[in-house]
C-alpha cells in the first residue's frame, strides 16, 4: 500500500523500482538469517515456506486440511446454500469464524450469497474511488486512498484463500470475521473515510454560498 501511494502521488518509477529492489534483499538477507539461527525467530519463517510449499504442492497433505476443508464447505453450498445457520463444515474447519468465515458463508448462502457479498466490497471500493477523486486536496485523496483500499484488498485475499487461488495468510474477513482489533481499525479506517468525505461536502456548501450574493448578504446582515 506504501507503493502503491507513493505511485498515485507521482513518485518516480525509478525510486520505486529501487524501494522494491531494496526490499527484496531485506527480505532474502531475512530469510537467511532466520535459517542460520532459527532460534532469533521461531517458527515464523517455516510458517511461511510451509505454507507456500503446501499451495504449490498438488498433493494434498495434512497441511492441507485447512483449505480441502473450504472447498468441500463451498461446494456443498451450490447455489443458494443450505441456510443461515445450517453449516456443517464449522464443526470441523479450524478458524471458521475468522480466517475461512467466507467459505462458511459460501456454504449457508450459496454462490448467490458469496457474489453478493463480493459485489458489496466492489461498491465499497467504488464509493472510495468517488471520495478520493471528488477530494480537491492531494493529503485528502491519497489518505482517502492510503485507509481505504487495504479494506477490500484484505477481503479479496481473504476470498481468494477460501477458493485456494492464495496461499493460507490469515488475513480476516473486514467487518465480518470475528476478532476486536480487526474491527477496530477497519472501522477507524471507515470513519477517516466518512470525515474526508463530510469534509469536501462542506467545502462544496461553502462554495456555494460565497457564490450567491443574497446568501453572502444575509451573513453580513
Amino acid at each position: 500500500m506504501v507503493l502503491v501511494l507513493c505511485f498515485l502521488g507521482g513518485y518516480p518509477l525509478k525510486y520505486l523500482t529501487g524501494v522494491v529492489g531494496i526490499g527484496m534483499l531485506g527480505l532474502l538477507l531475512f530469510v537467511l538469517v532466520a535459517k542460520a539461527a532459527p532460534d532469533l525467530f521461531p517458527n515464523r519463517v517455516d510458517t511461511w515456506m510451509n505454507r507456500l510449499e503446501s499451495f504449490w504442492d498438488p498433493a494434498d497433505t495434512e497441511a492441507d486440511y485447512q483449505i480441502e476443508k473450504a472447498k468441500i464447505a463451498i461446494a456443498s453450498g451450490g447455489l443458494v446454500g443450505n441456510g443461515a445457520g445450517k453449516s456443517v463444515m464449522k464443526n470441523f474447519l479450524p478458524q471458521s469464524s475468522s480466517d475461512f468465515i467466507y467459505a462458511i458463508i459460501v456454504e449457508e448462502y450459496g454462490l448467490i450469497g458469496g457474489f453478493s457479498l463480493m459485489f458489496f466490497y466492489m461498491l465499497l471500493l467504488f464509493r472510495i474511488v468517488v471520495v478520493a477523486n471528488a477530494n480537491t486536496s492531494v493529503f485528502g485523496k491519497l489518505l482517502v486512498v492510503g485507509v481505504g483500499l487495504p479494506i477490500v484488498f484484505q477481503a479479496l485475499i481473504n476470498m481468494a484463500v477460501a477458493v485456494e487461488l492464495f496461499p493460507v495468510t490469515g488475513q480476516t474477513l473486514p467487518l465480518i470475521s470475528s476478532g476486536g482489533t480487526s474491527i477496530w481499525m477497519t472501522c477507524l479506517a471507515i470513519g477517516i473515510v466518512l470525515s474526508a468525505s463530510r469534509k469536501r461536502e462542506q467545502e462544496e456548501e461553502k462554495e456555494v454560498d460565497e457564490n450567491n450574493p443574497l446568501e453572502v448578504l444575509s451573513g453580513q446582515l
